[in-house]
């Protein structure tokens, strides 16, 4: 195992082994239990059913791979924040990667905000998600007025009355909102950043409805509207005006396990690419002996382990105790696709074209629905 103490005397750092093997664990369960059943799927199948799960979910907790952030106490894997990122980059090499890692194969995770809340809602909200019997919790925070900034931007306003909290305004961005058995709401409770509060909110509560936002997937996020939706003073997690502090613990940790989701996907593309690059003659010769398209698949390579890096680098110290909102920044710090990039994938969707037809621009001009038999997956990474 590669220590801090290895590290700091040799001045390099590599993955540990054990973390390795579990990269390695999880690549071949991808290979043989995940891709196979997801061939069988619409290309853009939303997700996968219920029936259709269940085998290799059993599979998966035989292995270990099951509920990975939860602590083992819980009956979770109990991953350390570098095991998660880990498996998280592994598990959305697939299609639905984005929204369902490994399918949904690895089991849930309760909102990390649950493991501070009381025995009580833990044992009725977040045990059967751990369990497997419950589906997914959602979590609103982002609203209209804004989401990078959430302890001034929410307006969701809650107010005391009786014994219960009533809910008016709505939230945007919301994932699994409609198909999730209950949610993690932030609202206001008080002024300025001290002024959030964490509540609970289940799954057909008077007042609570969903809006589908239509993006360019099948997958799709939710706008949340509460119209004085009443909510017992008994979901309310912690203590009141302390839920941005709540909320903070959520988003520094989760942009860690965010960005190990694009880097997995981004990965995956690129081996999709340079296996095209393979498969593909062209001008003469073979696509991938080009010179240029060497630059700019290798271009590809560099910023892609200069993010994992940077992921690692985050993970690690959190997993130290250290203060990571700076590290966890940059894991998801915005950032326009290289040349690399947009040239090496626009080769390749050129490439297919099966009248090689071009404007003088580089763009297919043939009018047609360009596309070629799905180039095979490469075990490279």
């Amino acid at each position: 195992m590669t220590t801090v103490e290895d590290a700091q005397l040799t001045g390099a750092w590599e993955l540990p082994e054990e973390f390795r093997m579990l990269r390695d664990t999880v690549r071949r369960f991808m290979n043989t239990e995940v891709h196979p059943l997801e061939d069988t799927l619409p290309h853009d199948a939303p997700g996968l059913p219920r029936e259709q799960l269940l085998p290799p979910q059993e599979k998966a907790r035989k292995l270990g791979l099951w509920a990975m952030q939860t602590p083992a106490s819980y009956g979770g894997a109990g991953l350390s924040v570098l095991g998660q990122v880990v498996v998280a980059e592994e598990a959305a090499k697939c299609r639905m990667g984005a929204f369902f890692p490994a399918l949904g194969a690895f089991g849930g995770n309760p909102p990390n905000v649950m493991f501070k809340a009381s025995p009580e809602q833990f044992a009725k909200f977040a045990q059967p998600i751990i369990d497997g019997t419950a589906t997914k919790a959602c979590t609103s925070i982002s609203e209209a007025s804004g989401g990078s900034d959430p302890a001034r931007a929410i307006q969701l306003e809650a107010v005391r009355d009786g014994d219960h909290y009533v809910l008016s305004g709505s939230k945007m961005w919301t994932s699994h909102a409609e198909n999730g058995d209950w949610g993690v709401v932030y609202a206001r409770t008080g002024e300025g950043r001290n002024g959030i509060s964490c509540f609970i909110v289940e799954k057909g509560t008077p007042g609570v409805t969903f809006s589908r936002i239509n993006v360019m997937a099948s997958f799709a996020p939710f706008e949340v509207h509460f119209e004085d939706a009443r909510i017992p003073v008994g979901n309310l997690i912690g203590e009141k005006c302390r839920g941005f502090t709540l909320a903070t613990d959520f988003l520094v940790y989760g942009r860690m396990l965010y960005a190990a989701g694009p880097i997995g996907i981004a990965q995956e593309a690129l081996n999709m690419t340079c296996r095209w690059a393979e498969d593909r003659d062209v001008f003469g010769g073979n696509l991938a002996d080009k010179q240029g398209i060497q630059w700019m698949l290798v271009e590809c390579e560099v910023e892609l382990r200069a993010a994992r890096l940077l992921m690692y680098q985050a993970a690690w110290n959190a997993d130290l105790g250290k203060d990571v909102k700076v590290d966890a920044s940059r894991c998801t710090a915005p950032k326009p696709p290289s040349r690399s990039w947009t040239g090496a994938f626009r080769s390749m969707v050129l490439s297919a074209c099966p009248t090689n037809c071009r404007s003088n621009d580089g763009t297919a001009t043939c009018g047609s629905n360009v596309s070629a038999k799905a180039p095979r997956r490469c075990s490279a990474s």
